[in-house]
């Protein structure tokens, strides 16, 4: 018996029958309200040693916790504690830098800047730029203002006939379901007033994100959610009836997320509400499997035949996909498949880091190559193979600040998307509790009392503020280093901490030259990915 065990009983055994006489005594044996009411001393001790004998009693006989059996009571204490352990750790132990996967300085940048405030800091950075793998820049004396209609990038290759102006920054996937009616609302009603798009996740196209007017990139997942037949197959009609609508700007075929590459996921039969049903196509109370992989193709030259199809169903609108890198040389059959059917997508997003949704752990944590490197991976790929000019580089990976964007833009993206520094604009905390429906802010959760929260006027507001600050904090960044266009951003402009060293991304990681891979001399870091490489399979 534990010393802790042995205090419980004696605590039990002595205080409460006392407690119990006392409150025997003082009321003469008369419970009545009036009576309690006018010996609340006895009635409190009475009370807490009865909840005291309870508790200890059924953690000692009852409980599965090997801590509460053997300190009853007290180990209640400590579970207490650990269920506020994120809080406590943010808001009183955590400096401005520790903080994962937003440090305190960044989600603070995001705040203000919604806000309209001044972002500026005090007394010099808190940094170490000494550190190793820090990323830095170099600013040029001849430094020079960029006008603010730089910050657009036309999509649409030479397979396009509906191109689509994009904004430099825009709102990465996020579905209905995963964030509340309300904050898919007010993402959708900012990127109106800001003019940049909206991706709508792989959860279908829901009136939320139809009803302000704002500029949509429709993201079909494995389970084709909107554009599905009762079989999960790809149901052309459906599509090209949702597609032709105007706020529909592009469609992105999602192969992989940063989240959980190669892994499926299941909608449970008792979230399948009627709404849910209507939005995704499926069966109210039927759970739903996302499988792993698309079942409409299995191989690279399957995929390049998908985005010729989705684009025909759309209208000529551009059709890209998104992927989080894994092997390499599965990427690199995807170019060669490209190079033999001639059949190009108008804009590859590269996923990575990701992101609002939950994912399990080791998934999330270990597979997929980081956003920065698979980045500049896709893009010398591509200018290797001289495909580049016809296709855009999204970038999606952790992106709150200017230098974010500018270091994607920097190793090859044209445009970057955003999903978690938009949730801190509209709000988000980063409690951690998106897999919970116990969102404290009401943005990552269905339940209509939380997502009340959320004020879509004022959110939206601040999502386009945002949206304003950051992509002006990358534009003075880049007069910053002395150029005129961001479109002459090359990777040897961003430097990164070596062994006590300064290097640049050419020096770390090897360059092709245009059509390199077409020939002969094919550097080793390519070669053996570009040999294992096969149109025909993954």
């Amino acid at each position: 018996m534990t010393p802790v065990v042995r205090v419980y009983w004696l605590i039990t055994l002595v205080f409460l029958p006392l407690s119990l006489l006392w409150l025997h005594l003082s009321t003469g044996g008369v419970y009545s309200a009036s009576e309690l009411a006018s010996n609340p001393l006895a009635v409190f001790f009475t009370f807490v040693f009865a909840l005291w004998a309870i508790c200890g009693g059924y953690d000692i006989l009852f409980s599965v916790s090997n801590l509460r059996r053997n300190y009853p009571v007290l180990a209640n204490i400590r579970y207490f504690l650990e269920h506020f352990r994120p809080e406590i750790q943010q808001y009183f132990i955590s400096n401005n830098l520790e903080e994962k996967p937003f440090s305190r300085e960044r989600r603070n940048l995001v705040y203000r800047r919604s806000k309209g405030l001044n972002d500026t800091i005090p007394f010099g950075t808190e940094q170490d730029i000494m550190a190793d793998g820090y990323r830095s820049l170099l600013h040029s004396i001849n430094a020079v203002h960029i006008d603010d209609s730089e910050a657009r990038v036309d999509f649409g290759g030479p397979q396009c006939s509906k191109p689509y102006s994009a904004s430099r920054l825009n709102i990465s996937a996020m579905s209905f379901g995963s964030l509340s009616s309300s904050a898919i609302e007010a993402l959708n009603k900012g990127a109106r007033l800001g003019g940049f798009a909206h991706n709508t996740g792989e959860g279908g196209l829901s009136p939320y994100h139809l009803k302000h007017g704002g500029d949509l990139i429709w993201q079909l997942g494995t389970a084709y959610f909107g554009c599905r037949n009762k079989d999960g197959m790809f149901d052309d009609g459906a599509f090209a009836e949702r597609a032709s609508r105007e706020e529909i700007k592009m469609t992105e075929i999602k192969i992989s997320q940063g989240a959980k590459p190669s892994h499926g996921g299941v909608l449970p039969g008792a979230k399948v509400t009627q709404e849910i049903a209507e939005i995704r196509l499926v069966e109210v109370g039927k759970t739903v499997n996302s499988p792993a992989t698309h079942p409409e193709f299995s191989t690279p030259v399957g995929l390049l035949e998908f985005v010729q199809r989705v684009r025909e169903k759309s209208g000529g609108k551009p059709v890209g996909f998104k992927l989080c890198i894994g092997r390499r040389h599965e990427f690199l059959s995807i170019v060669k498949a490209m190079l033999e059917t001639g059949i190009l997508p108008d804009f590859i997003t590269i996923g990575s880091e990701g992101g609002t949704g939950a994912a399990p752990t080791e998934f999330a944590n270990r597979l997929g190559m980081p956003c920065l490197e698979a980045t500049h991976y896709v893009n010398q790929a591509l200018i290797g193979a001289g495909l580049r000019d016809s296709i855009r580089i999204i970038s999606s990976g952790i992106t709150a600040t200017g230098f974010d964007m500018l270091e994607k833009i920097a190793v090859g993206a044209n445009t970057v998307n955003a999903a978690r520094s938009m949730m801190l604009a509209l709000g988000c905390i980063q409690a951690r509790t998106c897999n919970t429906n116990r969102c404290p802010t009401g943005v990552a959760t269905q339940d209509p009392f939380r997502s009340r929260a959320v004020d879509i006027e004022d959110k939206s507001l601040r999502v386009k503020r945002y949206h304003n600050a950051t992509v002006n904090s990358f534009l003075e960044l880049c007069g910053a280093m002395g150029f005129q266009h961001p479109d002459d951003l090359k990777p040897d402009d961003l430097l990164r901490r070596c062994d006590e060293y300064t290097r640049t991304f050419t020096q770390i990681y090897a360059p092709l030259a245009a059509g390199q891979l077409l020939t002969a001399e094919i550097p080793s870091d390519y070669s053996a990915d570009w040999a294992r490489a096969k149109a025909s399979s993954f």
